[in-house]
């Protein structure tokens, strides 16, 4: 059995300065630990994580967006970005490569007010998903995808579906962005072991007392390879962990003799 963990930290410093971050690494115990946003680079503050390897990458502009992977599992291969200039400026997407599977980390780019950053959007969700596909392909291995992919799916993955209609995160296109990754041979792993359930959100503005009220949005995912899903046994949003304007999320899957 194998357990992981996804977090948006929105700058690890920051999260490390509050005090929270190593309590909920360690009362978590993933085996493998995903964070985006972390908004520094390798070695800009001492991370002690015994039994743990840690793989970074971060952005060309200092401060902004970034990922890193803590793994108790040595992977056979660690990639950095998707093979594509345009798109590899930002430091969002790390590839380990593991004997039974494939974890891909990722942290999409936001469509941003008045959806300004809209039509990059669309294109980063059109490569991504040929390069997520190829990569699965040419290794033979399931893919495990997890992060902060910047869109509630649904209607019942966010509270206020009407009046957030053409709101960055909740576009029909970025919705049928998602709906065509799901589509090509992969699931939803919360919403497929909790098909019906409601108020269950992974992010919360800072304004006007959303996280106190529950108005969020379920933005935050482990999407799975279809041949795996029967292996998956949780999938889990840990919703009073604080430290961030999203919460943890979690999967466990057994990975098999």
């Amino acid at each position: 059995m194998i357990k992981f963990v996804s977090w948006n930290v929105n700058g690890l410093r920051a999260c490390l300065a509050k005090g929270g971050f190593m309590d909920t690494f360690n009362m978590l115990g993933a085996d493998i630990f995903c964070l985006q946003e972390t908004r520094m680079e390798r070695g800009q503050v001492a991370i002690d994580l015994p039994g743990y390897e840690q793989y970074w990458y971060s952005a060309n502009k200092k401060g902004y967006s970034g990922t890193a992977v803590f793994t108790k599992i040595k992977p056979e291969k660690f990639v950095c970005g998707i093979g594509d200039e345009e798109h590899d400026q930002e430091g969002r997407v790390i590839l380990l490569e593991y004997e039974k599977f494939i974890l891909i980390n990722i942290y999409t780019p936001n469509s941003q007010n008045e959806l300004t950053r809209l039509p990059y959007r669309m294109r980063w969700e059109d490569t991504l998903r040929g390069w997520i596909k190829s990569v699965g392909d040419s290794g033979g291995k399931p893919v495990v995808l997890c992060g902060d992919l910047n869109v509630a799916h649904n209607e019942i993955d966010l509270k206020n579906p009407r009046t957030n209609r053409r709101n960055a995160g909740f576009t029909d296109e970025e919705r049928g962005k998602l709906t065509e990754l799901l589509d090509a041979g992969f699931c939803d792993t919360f919403r497929r072991l909790h098909p019906d359930q409601r108020d269950a959100y992974t992010w919360w503005s800072f304004i006007g007392k959303a996280r106190e009220r529950n108005t969020g949005w379920r933005i935050d995912y482990f999407i799975v390879s279809s041949s795996i899903m029967e292996n998956v046994t949780e999938a889990v949003i840990y919703g009073d962990i604080y430290g961030s304007d999203h919460c943890p999320v979690g999967m466990s899957f057994d990975i098999g003799a």
